[in-house]
């Protein structure tokens, strides 16, 4: 008795998917969905914290104490109820040379209204190099001497110059981060609005 011939097989792509083929094509999909929420994860837990310290417009300036170069130590929040212009700088800086002869007048101008002008040298060889600076650029506005960069740090400054302005009650009115004419008629202008404001609200 002869054998029935046996079917001939199913092909390939008649046959059903198995389940290690199905959670491959899962896997494939998900994947890059899954590389991408990784890299937020990590941005996420790698990211730099907000710098609440930074000084802010429209907020107190925080308080420091340094010498001038005659030793004698000059804090920041004497000077309350008067409007200071404090100028970070370094001997070394050419737009800081730059602007130096505006700042004195500047000084010049506006110091009998009442503006006090704190120039904070970070050169790390202080008076050494800053006492003669000022004599042969004939400059007669107050320096302070900060050879370890303590305003750097309290201020988060990010170079030289940078200069902040400072209302009569201690709030920083504007940040400026390099050279300007501190002498331009619009600059002085701003100064003249501050230094009319009562020292109160």
């Amino acid at each position: 008795m002869s054998s029935s011939p046996s079917s001939p097989p199913e092909p390939i792509s008649s046959l059903e998917p198995t389940s290690d083929r199905r959670w491959g094509v899962i896997l494939l999909w998900a994947l890059p969905v899954l590389v991408v929420v990784l890299v937020f994860v990590y941005g996420f837990l790698t990211r730099q914290p907000v710098d609440d310290t930074a000084p802010r417009v429209g907020q107190a300036l925080a308080d420091f104490t340094l010498p001038d170069l005659h030793g004698q130590s000059v804090q920041l929040s004497a000077l309350r109820g008067k409007v200071v212009f404090i100028n970070v700088w370094a001997t070394w800086c050419p737009p800081c040379v730059e602007e130096m002869p505006t700042i004195q007048r500047l000084y010049e101008r506006l110091h009998g209204q009442g503006l006090e002008v704190l120039a904070i040298s970070l050169d790390a060889l202080g008076a050494q190099v800053v006492e003669p600076f000022m004599r042969n650029h004939r400059l007669t506005f107050p320096v302070l001497l900060d050879p370890k960069s303590l305003i750097q740090r309290l201020y988060r400054t990010t170079g030289v110059p940078e200069s902040f302005i400072v209302d009569k009650r201690g709030i920083l009115a504007d940040k400026v981060i390099g050279p300007r004419d501190w002498a331009h008629p619009q600059i002085i202008a701003q100064f003249e609005r501050l230094l009319a404001m009562p020292a109160t609200n």
